[in-house]
């Protein structure tokens, strides 16, 4: 009971679980110019490491399919296009204009990270993606997963999406103060960052921008009475901040991106 308490606490954004879509079968809205609440330090999208794949596929002049793995905080119900994966494809459309870019989600809700890796074999075989994104952590540090166990389950997991010939970006938990009292989030947020520094992979930290956002007042994560209309803020936020950092860590110059 209560992990089920908890679970609904953390999931910041309203997201109840929905089929597996593909952001792209909804029209795109138009992005609107980037709000001041969007802002993010530099550093927090810094990253040293490298998606090559994306890299020669937009140079390449090629589709470039990406693929969320996720859970229910990857959605907005009833307003999927206002979601963070069909507002980053929404982004990447209008800072690569010339290239095809197709962004699909994949639901492994109230799965931990051992049990959404043990299925990215078939998964892979299925979608094929240039790109993988996998937002994990939040239900294993709910049900109190060992953070060694959780750190072998997500290296297995990174492993199986890499053989399978894709780049990988990493996504930990999302910020929430409500619940950073009631559950140990450091352990799974440190062990996310081993994974990533030892297979070299760019981590999006998702943690430490909502919780900046938080703590400069941009949003009021605190608040019981958000709604809607904050859930899709912070997608869209979200959003803005991911197509950078695939930007950024593709390496993509001007020839390839317009800004």
């Amino acid at each position: 009971m209560k992990a089920k308490v908890l679970l609904s606490l953390v999931l910041l954004c309203g997201a109840l679980a929905a089929p597996s879509v593909r952001a792209e079968d909804n029209a795109a809205p138009q992005a609107p110019a980037g709000p001041a609440a969007c802002e993010v330090p530099s550093y927090l999208l810094a990253t040293e490491s490298q998606i090559p794949r994306v890299a020669e596929t937009v140079k390449s002049e090629k589709p470039l399919e990406i693929l969320v793995i996720g859970s229910r905080s990857t959605t907005i119900p009833s307003s999927e296009e206002s979601s963070y994966p069909a507002r980053l494809q929404a982004i990447l459309k209008e800072k690569l204009p010339s290239e095809p870019v197709h962004v699909s989600v994949e639901l492994q809700s109230k799965k931990t990270a051992e049990e959404a890796a043990s299925g990215f074999v078939k998964l892979m075989e299925a979608k094929k993606p240039t790109l993988v994104i996998w937002q994990t952590g939040t239900v294993d540090a709910i049900r109190s997963i060992d953070p060694d166990e959780f750190r072998s389950a997500v290296t297995d997991g990174v492993t199986a999406l890499q053989n399978a010939g894709a780049d990988v970006i990493l996504m930990n938990l999302q910020y929430s103060p409500r619940t950073e009292t009631m559950i140990s989030v450091p352990p799974y947020l440190d062990n996310m960052r081993v994974v990533a520094q030892e297979h070299d992979i760019p981590l999006f930290d998702r943690f430490a921008i909502m919780r900046q956002w938080n703590d400069q007042g941009q949003f009021d994560l605190f608040n019981p009475s958000r709604g809607p209309e904050l859930a899709k803020q912070v997608h869209d936020c979200l959003g803005r901040a991911l197509a950078q950092f695939v930007v950024d860590a593709a390496h993509l110059g001007p020839a390839q991106q317009q800004n």
